[in-house]
């Protein structure tokens, strides 16, 4: 396991999160990640520390209410949130990891528009 350092454009909130070398992320099509650029790297919760920022984060939910989006209160910047699909994990916006170590990112495309047919696909993510 590697730990990366990652965080919002002002630098108010910050995270670390541990992973492997190499990695396979999410590029959604559905309307929240198309219009945010949002790339998922999704992890266990257990590798996900929040080093600072707490105060400054602000939640909005939609739909179900299941999924957390979590956003910087002073730049506006979702760099992590909790999905729907993985509710026990965060997914990490690979565009807000700071310090990349990876040796290799392998992106994915995943049909988000057609959520219900295939969001179980995603639920080991945070296993």
């Amino acid at each position: 396991m590697i730990t990366h350092l990652g965080g919002c454009h002002c630098g108010n909130i910050c995270f670390e999160i541990d992973t492997a070398e190499t990695v396979t992320v999410q590029r959604c099509n559905c309307s929240m990640c198309s219009m945010t650029g949002f790339i998922h790297l999704i992890v266990p919760a257990r590798h996900f520390r929040l080093l600072k920022g707490e105060d400054k984060i602000t939640t909005y939910q939609f739909n179900t209410k299941v999924a957390k989006h979590l956003f910087c209160s002073i730049c506006g910047v979702k760099s992590f949130y909790v999905p729907r699909s993985n509710p026990d994990g965060y997914s990490i916006n690979v565009n807000c990891i700071q310090n990349k170590k990876f040796t290799s990112i392998q992106v994915e495309d995943f049909d988000g528009q057609n959520w219900e047919a295939n969001a179980a696909s995603l639920s080991h993510l945070s296993k």
